[in-house]
């Protein structure tokens, strides 16, 4: 897969894609005007899913695609990434994400005028729960990821046609978004919900309101535990 620069640049192409669709259907279902607006969470979901899957098949072509720090530290943890390669995939994937979203702020530009709530802008950018309650948020999100990192690990191991890994991990993430997405808005990934964080505090962008920092901290740290606890269950499977 060549050096681990070119898999670092594999990772923030396919982290700028994953985002521009991702953050992309949230804005299309939540922005006043838009002609999506209105579409309900499986439209959500299946977006999220469908970002995945090209996200994985752009960077794949350079690199593993974690496209997820959490993904990236929990392989490490059980020997399936190098360590060395761990910050530098990490570093491109958060440029990737706050790319990604800078795009879709672009994208829908005279958008954010027509939406006056701030807390609906930010939620194009970032995750917030559904009952503030940063305990029960932290399980939430390390549950989800928990489930991606076992799942992206049992794929990885098993024998697929080749080309199809990318369809399955985004068929992973439909099922976590439909399943375990509604507390939360399953970040599962640190470098989705801070990248576009940081792209919603530093862009200009019309009504928006705060960045929610407080709440920042479970979908950065949550993911990241879960993420482990998944690959160390992995790990333990006798396979």
């Amino acid at each position: 897969m060549g050096t681990i620069a070119t898999q670092a640049i594999g990772e923030f192409i396919g982290t700028f894609v994953l985002l521009v669709l991702g953050n992309g259907v949230c804005a299309a279902v939540n922005l006043n005007k838009s002609k999506a607006q209105g579409a309900d969470w499986i439209v959500i979901a299946l977006g999220w899913g469908l970002a995945v899957t090209m996200g994985a098949y752009v960077g794949g072509m350079m690199g593993p695609a974690h496209l997820n720090p959490a993904v990236t530290i929990a392989f490490a943890v059980i020997g399936l990434t190098k360590w060395a390669a761990v910050v530098p995939y990490i570093i491109a994937q958060f440029l990737g994400a706050i790319l990604g979203a800078a795009v879709v702020w672009l994208a829908y530009l005279p958008h954010w005028k027509e939406t006056k709530d701030a807390d609906t802008i930010l939620g194009v950018f970032a995750t917030e729960p559904a009952i503030r309650s940063l305990g029960a948020n932290f399980v939430t999100e390390a549950v989800g990821t928990a489930v991606l990192t076992l799942g992206l690990a049992t794929f990885g191991h098993g024998s697929m046609a080749d080309g199809l890994n990318p369809v399955v991990a985004g068929l992973l993430i439909v099922a976590i978004g439909l399943s375990l997405g509604g507390p939360t808005g399953y970040a599962i990934n640190p470098a989705r919900d801070m990248g576009p964080r940081i792209a919603h505090a530093i862009l200009p962008i019309a009504n928006k309101g705060g960045n929610d920092w407080a709440y920042s901290v479970v979908p950065f740290f949550g993911p990241i535990v879960g993420g482990i606890v998944g690959a160390l269950i992995f790990a333990v499977l006798p396979i």
